[in-house]
């Protein structure tokens, strides 16, 4: 479907155009109308399936009409990070351009004078504000914020925000925002955590489930079974004869992430890290610098894997395996993005065969395994089910019961979550 089909104004498509968009995604297609209609929507779908611009574009329609005061707040997006905050934030700037449509987005980490024009905004009423939980309490504890007025209330990728442990604060900012209003909720899963909350601030929800649980085809997907002190000598060799560009290693600890970038460095490989204990000015030149090819790999934990928009990503490397399926989809889903190749390996201990394997069943495919190089010593084999009992690592795999093409049948979107 195209949006020129969509019951979309004028000003609307004209910024759909000029960001060089023409088919909705499966999400678009799906959840755009009810929007429209007014109604309240639990949207079950993932990073990569275009939802920003689900949400975005029909509320922006609607605002583009008049009627709502322009002197308050009329629509909340609420997002579990800052990255996808701003990124919410750009894309809302893309989507706003031939119409009156004003926002501010607030999230954490900023100096004081970033908190001053947070506040002004807030203050003075914006239609659009982008906020993470824990900053937008910050003001509303303070008192000058006024959510009375507030006509869209919308949560995106709700379970992760779940997962950091915002639940209360999201029933916190629900009891600023008055009954009567639009309640549009995202979420990559459905747990039971997710369906309570559901019923807790929607009313009466039409609920869109996609099939997008499964990486793109056109990733190359591989792993090296190795021993943990194999994986740095591994690193070398594939960056032996050739430069890396554009490569994102994944960790799942900050303190790890640390250790590693360090390791690069003395390597000499020209490397950024992007992790939890940094300032967000730091975070934001880091993603600059990677994004302007000033540093050309990117060792990060998880808080990168969801939310960032980065379109030619060449490799991404897991130097530990996930903590679920649904964390390596998102985190291999960096790559191979606005019709692009891409690749992704992962180095697979003795420890983590059983989590790679529970992986590998999800997927319904073997991974291709590459040898580890011969100077770096004999490797072990690969034999999951001699490891378990070993492995005392808790292990989920929560992402088993959705399966399908995470792109769905998308065209020129330019790789835009849209997201």
């Amino acid at each position: 479907m195209k949006f020129s089909e969509l019951n979309l104004d004028e000003s609307v498509l004209q910024a759909i155009e000029a960001m060089n968009f023409e088919e909705c995604t499966p999400v678009q297609e799906h959840t755009i109308p009810v929007i429209l209609e007014g109604r309240d929507l639990i949207g079950v779908a993932q990073t990569g399936t275009g939802k920003t611009a689900a949400f975005l574009l029909p509320i922006l329609n609607q605002l583009s009409k008049g009627g709502y005061p322009e002197d308050s707040i009329n629509c909340i997006i609420m997002a579990p990070t800052r990255e996808l905050a701003q990124q919410i934030d750009q894309q809302m700037e893309g989507f706003s351009y031939f119409m009156p449509a004003s926002s501010v987005a607030v999230y954490g980490g900023n100096d004081g004078i970033r908190f001053e024009q947070e506040k002004r905004g807030l203050t003075l009423g914006a239609d659009v504000v982008i906020a993470t939980p824990g900053r937008l309490i910050s003001h509303l504890s303070l008192g000058y914020v006024d959510l009375s007025r507030v006509s869209f209330f919308i949560l995106d990728e709700a379970d992760r925000m779940l997962d950091m442990g915002f639940y209360d604060d999201i029933m916190q900012i629900v009891k600023f925002l008055p009954k009567e209003r639009q309640t549009i909720m995202f979420s990559a899963t459905m747990p039971a955590k997710i369906q309570q909350l559901a019923q807790s601030i929607l009313n009466n929800p039409v609920e869109v489930k996609l099939a997008v649980s499964k990486p793109a085809e056109k990733i190359i997907q591989a792993a090296y079974v190795c021993y943990e002190h194999q994986k740095l000598g591994i690193i070398q060799s594939l960056f032996k004869n050739q430069a890396p560009e554009r490569v994102i290693v994944f960790a799942s600890k900050k303190l790890k992430v640390k250790e590693v970038a360090q390791a690069f460095h003395r390597m000499g490989l020209n490397v950024g890290e992007m992790h939890s204990d940094l300032e967000q000015a730091q975070r934001e030149q880091i993603m600059r610098e990677f994004k302007n090819g000033h540093v050309n790999i990117l060792v990060a934990t998880d808080i990168v894997s969801r939310g960032i928009d980065i379109d030619d990503i060449r490799l991404v490397i897991n130097y530990d395996v996930p903590n679920d399926c649904e964390d390596y989809v998102h985190r291999i889903g960096r790559t191979a993005r606005a019709n692009n190749d891409g690749c992704a390996i992962t180095f697979v201990s003795e420890k983590e065969q059983t989590p790679f394997k529970t992986i590998e069943d999800f997927l319904e495919k073997t991974i291709y395994k590459i040898p580890v190089p011969e100077e770096l010593g004999e490797a072990p084999a690969y034999n999951p089910k001699k490891t378990e009992n070993k492995n005392k690592r808790k292990y989920t795999g929560k992402g088993k019961k959705y399966s399908g093409n995470r792109n769905g049948n998308r065209k020129k979107n330019g790789g835009n979550e849209g997201k």
